[in-house]
Parts: structure tokens; C-alpha cells; sequence
């Protein structure tokens, strides 16, 4: 395998500072450039269904909640793991879109239901499937165990970090 930009960087630390041990970059520079990556590419899916990511985050957790594809916004909150400010932001922007709906909770007299509208159901599977297809296109360098090996250690690490 060739060298990247990520050894490039080792390296120059290795000869500037032959003190220090820059292996932990070896790791974190990789996850970082695949996160920008994936950012970039995923946003030109969700563009193509008029969303961003976290819009598509939205009604892609309202969708996997199943019928009736409902949630209250703090179940949506604590999925999501946003503040109470960018939640009411988001769904604003995807109620405008008509995606999303607010109604009254009926066990709750202050309460809000968030549900998916008959269009953000459409939207959110014609997208789901070309967002795992997508995932598919940037994973295919990695055989089917490399990947499921690469998810149980970012797993861990994310677990390590109480995440």
C-alpha cells in the first residue's frame, strides 16, 4: 500500500520532533479526512432531496420509529443528541418543507407530536436508498469482514469515550 498524506504528516513530525510519538495520528488524521469525505459526498445525496444532514437525520429517526412515524420532540432530542434549539430549528425548516407536521399530544397538554407527513415518507425512503447506496460506493475498498471488523472497533473506541 502506498504512502498518504496522513504518513506524510507522520513523518514531518517524526524529523521535527523525534521527542514526541505522533502514531495516535496514524488513526485520528484517517478518521477525520474519512469523516470529511463521507460528509461531502453524503450532503450530495441529501441535496438531491432538497435536505441537509441533519434534516435527513430527522426524518430518517422519525421513519425508523415506525408507524406512525411519530415522536415527541424530546425522544427526538435524546436520539439525536441536539439542543432543544436546534431541534425546534430543524423541524421548523422540514415542517416548512412539509415534510414533517406538528400536532397536538394527546396525553399531554403542552405537548407537541413531530410525525412524517405522506411526503417526507417518500422522500426519506427514495433517499434512505441511495444514502446506503452511497455508503456502500465509499466502503467498497473493504471486503465485508474488514468492514464489520472496522465497526466493532469504532464501537469501542466510541464506547470508550462514553459515546
Amino acid at each position: 500500500m502506498t504512502d498518504d498524506l496522513v504518513d506524510l504528516v507522520i513523518q514531518q513530525w517524526q524529523q521535527e520532533r523525534p521527542d514526541l510519538n505522533p502514531a495516535p495520528m496514524a488513526v485520528m488524521g484517517r478518521l477525520v479526512r474519512s469523516c470529511a469525505l463521507f460528509d461531502r459526498e453524503l450532503s450530495t445525496v441529501f441535496s438531491e432531496f432538497g435536505l441537509n444532514g441533519g434534516e435527513f437525520d430527522v426524518i430518517a429517526t422519525l421513519r425508523r420509529s415506525g408507524k406512525p412515524y411519530t415522536l415527541t420532540p424530546n425522544q427526538l432530542l435524546q436520539t439525536l443528541m441536539l439542543t432543544s434549539g436546534s431541534m425546534t430549528n430543524r423541524i421548523d425548516k422540514l415542517e416548512e418543507k412539509q415534510l414533517v407536521m406538528r400536532s397536538p399530544d394527546p396525553h399531554d397538554r403542552r405537548g407537541v407530536l413531530v410525525s412524517l407527513t405522506p411526503k417526507g415518507l417518500e422522500i426519506i425512503d427514495k433517499a434512505l436508498v441511495k444514502h446506503l447506496a452511497k455508503g456502500d460506493q465509499l466502503l467498497a475498498a473493504l471486503s465485508l469482514a474488514e468492514r464489520e471488523q472496522l465497526a466493532l472497533l469504532l464501537k469501542k473506541l466510541l464506547q470508550s469515550q462514553g459515546m
